[in-house]
């Protein structure tokens, strides 16, 4: 059935089929439709046509509720990252002009005063049962407004409209489609993109599991309890879904269901892809996307996992980010918009966001402009090469921090690695690796070092090793390279003796 709105996804669906589990609570397609209906309903009363309203807290059935029901009102959903410091929240709060929040009590006590705010139990006794339903709205209109992660620079709210979203499920239901009986757990923040995925899961007619928050445990309980057959995992999730499945049986059991595990968010580490191929016997597909995007664009299958998996003359395809999906056109370009061999990632699609809410925009001629650094094989296999602010030039040589990160994860006793260039007088920068070992592992820098220079060029090596027993993510897990910058500029002393 085309769907040309939000909400029409789940007014679609067989009404006694189950959509939503969320703990002990199961909301079937019908009482979701009515509930997102009456959301509209409400959130028409409090605010006006094209004004947001907020979310913030773990994941929640009533958010999935406003998700849907606060843009069927021609409103705009304005995700906040319950993970940013009461500062961050209120700066965003005041950038969107939201004029309202729903929340969990707690998130709600961190948020400025002088906001009209309900809890996620006080906005569901408060949503009427009969009320007027607000107008349909255009599908260009903004459906929700998200704002990015700020890995290298001030969150940009990324302004996304129904048919964008939808652009970006029906991409993904082509290139990745669900199956007909599939069961869909869904371990990330609703506060980021990913929430695209329980729009996709739902205009399959599939039911959708809901943590609060990503536990390997309870992922685990939840597999089995619930027959869970598919989900999407950042990479340090599925790292320790594989140690929790290698140190206990019974939870190896317990994701016996499991049969795909997507991933994205971030580079999959080789060893990782390996271990869930082999412990889990699942198959694994990754996405390329960002929130700019209103998900995912570029796959790689699980053909081509298989393929890289089983033959080892075929493990570079594993390094790939896929092929864009049907209707994605994909270009490579310089700093003047030029076709280049090695360059920007840029694309143009339906599913590619109205704008940037209150910055410059990234769009130029309809292309979207994404920071990443790629290249195209002669398969015709997109590959990223780095982020665009991630490239270290050290002495005149530009050095990937990925393909550095990416021999890293391969060397005994690391759990974690990422790779910033730190400033050198004689070279410009220098590149700094900074390594959280495994449980009960010693690294040392001089065979992190040796390590890479067995692999890699010489100038590519680390000159500085920095061990750390964490390091720092948001909340889809990807590690915040600004954030290890700011720390390593203000810490000097851990970067010891250049090597």
């Amino acid at each position: 059935m085309p769907v040309a709105l939000l909400h029409q996804v789940v007014d679609g669906a067989p009404p006694d089929d189950i959509a939503l589990v969320h703990g002990d609570r199961v909301l079937r397609f019908g009482e979701l439709a009515a509930r997102v209906a009456r959301t509209a309903s409400f959130a028409a009363q409090i605010a006006g046509p094209g004004e947001g309203i907020a979310i913030i807290g773990d994941n929640h059935p009533v958010w999935v509720e406003c998700q849907y029901g606060i843009p069927a009102a021609g409103r705009v959903a304005v995700f906040l990252n319950h993970r940013l410091a009461p500062p961050e929240l209120a700066s965003i709060l005041a950038r969107s002009r939201a004029r309202a929040v729903i929340g969990s009590g707690a998130e709600l006590a961190r948020l400025p005063p002088g906001i009209p705010s309900w809890s996620f139990e006080a906005w569901s006794d408060l949503v009427p049962d009969a009320a007027p339903v607000p107008p349909p709205p255009d599908p260009a209109a903004p459906a929700w407004l998200i704002f990015t992660s700020g890995t290298t620079a001030q969150p940009k709210g990324a302004v996304l409209t129904h048919a964008s979203i939808l652009a970006a499920v029906g991409v993904t239901a082509a290139a990745r489609p669900a199956a007909p009986d599939d069961v869909y757990l869904f371990p990330f923040p609703l506060c980021h993109i990913a929430a695209y995925n329980v729009v996709h899961l739902h205009s399959r007619g599939r039911p959708v599991i809901l943590l609060d928050r990503f536990d390997a445990g309870r992922f685990a309980e939840a597999t089995a309890r619930h027959r869970v057959t598919t989900t999407s995992l950042a990479a340090t999730m599925l790292a320790s879904l594989l140690d929790l499945a290698d140190a206990d049986a019974g939870a190896k059991a317990a994701l016996g269901p499991l049969n795909t595990v997507a991933y994205g968010a971030a580079p999959m580490p080789l060893p990782v892809l390996r271990r869930a191929h082999d412990l889990l016997n699942v198959d694994l597909a990754q996405g390329y996307g960002m929130t700019e995007l209103s998900g995912n664009a570029v796959f790689l299958d699980a053909a081509a996992h298989r393929r890289g998996l089983t033959n080892r003359e075929d493990t570079w395809l594993l390094g790939a980010a896929g092929k864009p999906g049907p209707g994605v056109a994909v270009r490579t370009v310089d700093d003047d918009d030029r076709d280049a061999p090695v360059g920007e990632i840029v694309v143009k699609a339906a599913q590619v966001m109205a704008g940037y809410w209150d910055s410059p925009t990234a769009i130029r001629d309809g292309w979207l402009h994404t920071g990443d650094i790629g290249r195209f094989d002669d398969e015709g296999w997109l590959y990223v090469v780095d982020r665009k602010k991630d490239v270290i030039v050290s002495g005149g040589e530009n050095v990937s921090s990925l393909e550095v990160e990416a021999v890293l994860h391969g060397l005994a006793g690391v759990r974690e690695a990422a790779v910033v260039g730190v400033p050198d007088p004689t070279w410009g920068e220098n590149v700094c690796a900074v390594i959280a070992p495994l449980p009960g592992a010693t690294v040392d820098p001089r065979d992190i070092i040796s390590g890479v220079r067995r692999q890699l060029a010489g100038f590519k090596s680390p000159r500085h090793v920095v061990i750390v027993d964490e390091l720092p993510k948001n909340g889809a897990g990807k590690v915040v390279k600004a954030d290890l910058r700011i720390w390593l500029a203000a810490h000097p002393e851990v970067l010891g003796q250049r090597a």
